[in-house]
């Protein structure tokens, strides 16, 4: 019989109960005012983001998707573009690279951080690409497309190594937009500015979640995109209001992706503890650490890379047979989730972009032997000793190559 210990694998009921009076609060102002689409709410939240991030200006949206699709739109990337990124990630990286009109190119992610490797990005560019140093535009050789920009992906709350990324933008004229919707709090040390800089302001733009279970995350769907350049902003603003400059006057056509007030006042209210709960999630990562080093020979631990501190938002293992071990924590009443199975390259949706297995031989190799263990801030030493106990349990005679 299967053991009846629970330990899931997302808790989010405890801090909306913690919180529940100052959020059902800001659901009654919204009531008794009306406010419910922009307004006050909505712009705190916008300037309180963007001072977490270290950044200028934050437009908030109804999700990560269109702050990453409307950012890509506001800088005038489309029809003609190519825009690199990584196979490993969420699909929401690419719809939102497909449904502005221009087409997706993946490079390969370093094994040890599992972020976009800057050296297959110089590669990509040096092998499959021509550079005319007088227009200063940067071409793919087979699809005859400029290429426009590139998408780092700060995956499970660890940057990618920006740098080099940063460099490679400058010498092509590409435009970097950063997918932070698993880093809110994710820092980065830049070697070259001597700096730790804040996940949402090295590029150009950066686009944040918060989808319920993210670090940050609202009661609903939301999300922000955050950004130095004055300019962007003001486009992006206009294309989440249906093109408006001001009400009905319609510069351009837009779309109808606003932030909700009541959503804003609840993230205000989450981001004040947003900090505490990125420090709760950085010390249980080092517990899990702790807890499973005697089993290192048959499981790899995430690695925090020199140049980032991380906020942990998936705690994620290797294993040799994941299906076993995933089961084997499932009988023991413990949740886990796989973050991605499948990487998009052999996804059916992008059959027709011509890629096969064995393009991305770090990426394939990473998704089959990929687990997310339990990980939230009120998650307590007793269930972190009994996931590590379960997966030392059944990888005991195993070893990860």
């Amino acid at each position: 019989m299967a053991n009846t210990t629970k330990v899931p694998f997302l808790d989010l009921v405890t801090p909306h109960v913690e919180l529940e009076a100052e959020l059902l609060a800001v659901a009654k102002k919204a009531f008794s005012t009306a406010g419910f689409i922009g307004g006050p709410m909505v712009e705190n939240f916008e300037n309180e983001f963007a001072r977490f991030c270290d950044s200028k200006f934050c437009v908030g949206v109804n999700s990560g998707t269109d702050a990453l699709r409307f950012a890509f739109m506001a800088a005038g990337i489309g029809d003609g573009d190519l825009v690199v990124t990584v196979p490993h990630t969420f699909i929401a990286t690419t719809e939102a690279i497909s449904q502005s009109g221009a087409r997706i190119a993946f490079v390969d992610i370093d094994e040890a951080a599992y972020t976009l490797d800057p050296e297959k990005l110089r590669e990509f560019i040096e092998t499959r690409c021509d550079f005319d140093s007088a227009s200063g535009k940067l071409t793919e050789r087979s699809s005859k497309l400029r290429v426009a920009a590139v998408v780092p992906v700060h995956l499970y709350g660890q940057t990618a190594d920006m740098d080099p990324i940063m460099e490679l933008a400058k010498n092509y004229n590409l435009i970097v937009i950063e997918d932070a919707c698993q880093a809110h709090g994710a820092k980065y040390y830049s070697k070259r500015e001597g700096a730790w800089k804040t996940a949402g302001s090295i590029g150009h733009a950066a686009a944040f979640s918060f989808y319920p279970g993210k670090n940050l995350g609202a009661c609903g769907e939301a999300g922000a995109t955050t950004t130095n350049d004055a300019n962007l902003a003001q486009r992006m603003k206009m294309i989440r209001d249906h093109g408006q400059a001001k009400k009905y006057y319609h510069d351009i056509e837009g779309y109808n992706g606003r932030l909700d007030s009541i959503q804003a006042g609840w993230l205000s209210i989450k981001l004040r503890h947003l900090a505490n709960w990125n420090e709760s999630r950085r010390k249980l990562a080092h517990r899990y650490h702790e807890l499973l080093s005697e089993a290192k020979d048959a499981v790899i631990l995430p690695r925090e890379a020199a140049w980032t501190e991380g906020v942990y938002h998936l705690y994620v293992v290797r294993v040799q047979d994941r299906e076993a071990l995933q089961k084997h924590l499932l009988d023991a009443g413990i949740g886990t989730g796989i973050h991605y199975p499948i990487p998009l390259h052999l996804q059916k949706a992008y059959q027709g972009l011509g890629y096969k297995a064995g393009d991305f031989p770090v990426t394939e190799r990473v998704a089959n032997q990929i687990l997310s263990l339990p990980m939230f801030p009120q998650l307590n030493e007793d269930s972190q000793r009994l996931v590590a106990e379960k997966v030392k349990e059944c990888v005991a005679a195993t070893v990860v190559r």
